[in-house]
């Protein structure tokens, strides 16, 4: 048993972390197959600690600090998906607090715990309760209570975390809907145990048993900040139509995104919102989610940004992440730098990274073109910009969002304008998945087995079915009820999709005349059809 954790101990909890996570892979995957084939959260984390481990075994440095960092580092240039991204910032919050280290004892690692804790909630725009969020939480608090006088012990304090880890894993099942329908627990907490628990065998040799968490602290879903930080760079604003209670949750949405924020009503549901934030995307899309925002300013605080160091680089151009080789020739026709990957094959942040660099601009906008995408890509923009490069992450969840936004791109506006445009053109943008379940389970639309074809908009499920191009048809019905002009249908690698897209883009010529259509073999897995009205 150890009493501290040095650079050796270190070394070998990254090693025993990435082969622990290899053989729980498809048992976290599995979690959030519910039911459609993108669960790929084990894989995601998998990766995100192969590189963490390959950066440790490049790292010789006798300090556990200095190795901890090297894993960190690791971890965030390899982070997959959003729970890759986040257990990139729990390992950066350790080495944060451990940094100029030999060794570790346990209060030591309690601290680094509660940092740790700190940097996860930072990294996610929306956190929720029921997460990977809430079992880092829960681990925190408890590490901290086992250093209460007379404790302190290293093996103490990570069977204490552990436990409590495993304890509030158990409760996510009840904290989420999502989970509680399909009856599993949160696939990102279930990461952080398996990562949690090779540390305590390494320190004691076995999955050690001690004593009970401490009481659970609530963690606030907003966290006050001081205005005016220097930390960002834009200043945000615009004019909003909305309700006051849609402004409420804007509100929110803002304060864990920036600072400086005023959002002032000026009667008949017209409020002025003022931000200050690094992600301006993520801010106007806000307010489009909110209400109807005009009379949008963004403005660049420091001009220096908008160089490199080195002189080398000029002009703006865009990164997108591409799910078939349909859809890359598409952006590639465009102008648009390509990175391959896409739902069950996320990119990693060094891949997306390398995009940015392989475009030579000093300006660039990145679109990931999936909800599970954005996460890297806000990594990757971070080490853009800490070389001098400036970098802007455009939101979109979709292919189909994407081909929008650069539809509407002029390298001849000032970039900021540009990512405004581009921001707009996605948000106006509602896309439609076609999918076939590789599961029973209940969603929001009823119950499925495997083998059902399920229409999905905007993420959620909304329709089952037996037919891929009857339920395209049907998706594309409900979008244009919401209102639309032009409907672009992207055809899949599933042998049903081509003839089923023809069948889509005949119905909308001759029951809707008035709508344009058009249609493209996008190549992309698991989806038969992605489809965008705008």
């Amino acid at each position: 048993m150890l009493d501290v954790l040095d650079a050796a101990a270190i070394r070998r909890w990254s090693s025993a972390a990435a082969e622990a996570m290899a053989a729980h892979r498809a048992e976290i995957d599995d979690l959030n197959v519910y039911p459609i084939p993108d669960g790929d959260t084990g894989t995601n984390l998998e990766r995100t600690l192969r590189r963490a481990a390959e950066a440790v075994a490049g790292d010789r440095s006798p300090e556990a600090g200095r190795v901890l960092a090297a894993m960190a580092q690791g971890a965030v240039l390899g982070a997959m998906g959003n729970s890759g991204v986040i257990l990139s910032q729990v390992l950066r919050g350790l080495a944060e607090r451990l940094s100029g280290q030999d060794e570790v004892d346990g209060p030591e690692l309690a601290e680094a715990l509660a940092r740790a804790d700190e940097a996860a909630w930072a990294a996610v725009a929306e956190p929720q309760e029921g997460t990977i969020l809430s079992v880092i939480s829960a681990a925190a608090v408890a590490a901290a209570g086992a250093c209460e006088p007379g404790g302190g012990e290293l093996n103490a304090v990570l069977t204490a975390a552990l436990d409590a880890a495993e304890s509030a894993l158990a409760r996510t099942t009840e904290q989420l809907p999502a989970l509680a329908r399909a009856g599993v627990v949160d696939a990102g907490g279930r990461g952080l145990v398996v990562v949690l628990a090779e540390l305590a065998a390494v320190v004691g040799g076995q999955r050690p048993t001690g004593s009970q968490p401490g009481p659970r602290r609530r963690r606030p879903l907003e966290q006050a900040r001081e205005a005016g930080s220097s930390a960002f760079g834009y200043e945000v604003q615009y004019l909003l139509h909305a309700t006051a209670e849609r402004v409420a949750e804007l509100r929110q949405v803002l304060s864990g995104l920036g600072d400086s924020l005023a959002v002032v009503g000026t009667g008949e549901g017209l409020f002025n919102v003022h931000v200050h934030v690094n992600d301006v995307g993520a801010a106007i899309e806000a307010g489009i989610e909110a209400g109807r925002p005009h009379r949008i300013s963004v403005i660049r605080f420091d001009d220096q940004l908008a160089t490199e160091p080195s002189s080398s680089r000029s002009g703006v151009a865009l990164v997108a992440v591409a799910p078939g080789e349909g859809v890359a020739d598409l952006f590639a026709a465009e102008g648009v730098y390509v990175v391959d990957g896409g739902p069950t094959d996320n990119p990693s942040t060094a891949e997306v990274l390398a995009g940015v660099r392989a475009t030579a601009a000093a300006q660039v906008i990145l679109l990931p073109n999936a909800s599970a995408v954005r996460g890297v890509a806000e990594l990757a923009a971070e080490q853009a910009r800490a070389e001098g490069i400036v970098v802007a992450v455009v939101p979109t969840k979709s292919p189909v969002q994407g081909l929008a936004a650069v539809a509407v791109h002029d390298p001849q506006r000032r970039f900021e304008d540009n990512v405004i445009a581009l921001a707009e053109a996605a948000a106006a943008t509602r896309f439609a998945e076609v999918t076939v379940a590789v599961r029973e389970s209940l969603t929001i639309a009823g119950r499925c087995s495997a083998g059902d074809v399920l229409g999905l908009i905007d993420g959620e499920v909304v329709e089952l079915g037996a037919d891929v191009a009857a339920m395209g048809i049907s998706l594309v019905q409900r979008l244009i009820a919401a209102g639309g002009e032009l409907v672009t249908v992207l055809s899949g690698a599933d042998p049903a999709a081509g003839p089923a897209a023809e069948q889509i883009v005949e119905h909308v010529r001759t029951r809707m005349p008035f709508i344009e259509v058009s249609s493209y073999v996008g190549g992309q897995p698991h989806y038969p059809l992605l489809i965008g009205v705008e």
